[in-house]
């Protein structure tokens, strides 16, 4: 695994709540949940701010609840 560099570690980070289950949505939205961490409802993950995971998260909007 890739070595997490202190720029990453010091810059902006994200809440991410999982507040509803991927179940009977696409499977490319379920994986995403999966690829944030989020396990189960009401899981909540720190993320570092970056374009890629603005990206997840507009992917999944409608499942999850994001804190700035």
């Amino acid at each position: 695994m890739a070595k997490k560099s202190a720029k990453t570690s010091a810059g902006k980070r994200v809440k991410i709540t999982l507040v509803r289950s991927p179940i009977g949505f696409n499977r490319t939205q379920s994986e995403t949940v999966t690829g944030m961490g989020l396990r189960r409802i009401n899981h909540t993950v720190e993320l570092a701010d970056t374009p890629e995971t603005r990206g997840m998260i507009h992917k999944v909007r409608h499942l999850v609840e994001v804190q700035e």
